[in-house]
This record gives structure tokens, sequence and C-alpha cells, in this order.
């Protein structure tokens, strides 16, 4: 029977490997790794990247915390008390370069003692400027992973994302999306091992689409004007993750260290008043493709 302990500990060795493979694509400048306790349970490593060749900021996440699950997340998730455990990684990247996408991803496991249990996360992209050939080259990619474990978790898990990835308040999407799952256990047909490989397989598959497309942006050359850009989509990311962000949410109501919880947020962000595009702009044209529903793949 698969434990907590081995999906915390592949956990572990998927952060070894992801940090491995971004400080070879930024060539710059490595990983810092801070371990942190919780004091009511549990614990992680925070491992950051600042000021690199090609990553202005990113932060690669383990956490495993424990203990008496908070009445405001029994009282959300519509759970009977009992103890929990979680455990999972959770990515945030910032390029330097507004031509490199911002990229996500979250995996995770949470089980209670009185036997509950599920997996959770997904992987995201929000291109500064979207380039509708990167998009559906991510989007099918995640479809081929995820038609390999059911039929139906790319259209179901895509929409998903659509819709968690969504910014009510300005009317448009972080970003292209992806996939995203939550509460995700036996009810569509898998075992708990096969839902892991799923979950497997969608963690290996975050180098593979991303680096490439790094290294097709990362020796061009940018403007003022799209860095100003890149400035106020990274205050639509800050702003999704602060008021919507349900890891966020969960971090903090649990006790979690906020520095590693932050860590999501860039380093420089702008806020113009009543910003509009220029007509017939790389920027228009990005806000334009902003939308729910776009079919990628």
């Amino acid at each position: 029977m698969l434990s907590k302990e081995e999906i915390g500990a592949w956990f572990q060795s998927l952060q070894d490997e992801i940090c491995k493979g971004l400080e070879a694509t930024d060539g710059k400048t490595k990983f810092i790794e801070d371990k942190w306790i919780r004091e009511k349970g549990g614990g992680g490593r925070t491992r950051v990247i600042a000021d690199g060749a090609v990553f202005e900021k990113g932060g690669v996440n383990y956490s495993a915390v424990y203990g008496p699950t908070p009445s405001n997340i029994l009282e959300a998730l519509q759970l009977e008390p009992s103890d929990f455990y979680a455990t999972g990684i959770s990515i945030v990247i910032h390029p330097q370069s507004p031509l490199v996408p911002i990229i996500h991803m979250n995996l995770r496991y949470f089980e209670m003692t009185n036997g509950t249990w599920w997996f959770g996360g997904g992987i995201d992209l929000t291109p500064h400027y979207i380039v509708e050939a990167d998009a559906r080259q991510f989007h099918q990619a995640l479809k081929q992973v995820c038609d390999r474990h059911h039929p139906t978790f790319y259209t179901e898990f895509k929409k998903w994302a659509d819709e968690y990835f969504y910014i009510p308040h300005r009317k448009e999407t972080r970003g292209v999306g992806g996939i995203f799952f939550d509460r995700l256990n036996t009810e569509r047909g898998l075992s708990k091992e096969q839902l892991f490989q799923f979950i497997q397989a969608v963690g290996k598959e975050f180098l593979s689409v991303y680096v490439p497309l790094v290294n097709k942006y990362k020796e061009l050359s940018f403007t003022e004007k799209q860095q100003q850009w890149q400035r106020l989509r990274r205050g639509r990311y800050v702003e999704f993750n602060l008021v919507y962000d349900k890891g966020t949410k969960f971090g903090l109501d649990t006790d979690g260290r906020t520095e590693s919880i932050l860590m999501s947020l860039p380093k420089t962000a702008s806020w113009l008043y009543d910003f509009k595009t220029e007509k017939g702009s790389e920027e228009e044209k990005t806000w334009s493709l902003l939308k729910k529903g776009l079919d990628w793949a």
C-alpha cells in the first residue's frame, strides 16, 4: 500500500531534479536552500533562485506538514474533525526577460487520520506575450500526459484550469492555462497507485515543457516598453495569488512558513491607472487571448 512517506520522498526527489535542471538552464546562479520547521508539526525545504542570468526570482519548495486540522479548513472543505497530513511541491519561476513566460506547478497529497485522502495540483503557463504556437505545444504535451492515464483527464482538467486561473475582477485569465485538479481519488476508477503515477508523470513533464521555451527566448533582446508590460502582467499575477489562490490560503491558514508561501510573488510589479494597450500592438493581441475556453490543444 502506497504510504505518505513514499509520496513525500518522491516529491523531494522531484525538487532535486527540477532545481538541477533550472540551474543548468540559468547557467549563472544556484538555488539557496532554507530548511524550516512548523511548530505544530512538520516542515519543509524552501529553495529560492534570484538574480540569475535567466531567472530573476523563483522558488521550488517542498513541504510536509501535519497535526490537528484547523477549524477554518474543516469548514471550508466540509470535513469531519481529524488530524491531517499534507505534502507536496510548489514551483513559481519569474524570468528576467518579458519574452520568457512565467510558469507555475503545484503537486500535493492530503490525507486525514479518518481515512480521507486525495491528490491535487496542476501546471499552468503565464506568458507576458502570448505566442499561440507555444501555447498549443504546451497544451498538447499536457494532453498527451493526461491521455496516457485517463481519457477524460485533459478535457476535465483543462476546463478546471480555465475556471481556476481566472481573475474575476479583471475578467481575464492569468495566462494560457494548463491543467488543474483537486480532490483526485478513486471515484474516477483509478487506484491510489495509478493516480500517483499520473502525479509523477505531470511532475516529470515540468522541465520538458519549460526548458525549451526558456532556451527559445532567453537570448533575445527586449525593450523598456516590453519590460513595462511585463511588470503590469506580474501585477495581475500578484492579484490572483493574494486574492484567489487556494494554495496561498491553505498555507497561511495552517500556519505555514509565510516567506515560503509568498515566494510566488515577483521581485517587481507595476500598477498603472487605467492602462490601455495600443491598437494593433502585441500587448493588445495578448490581452485579447486572455480568455477561458480557448482550444489550445
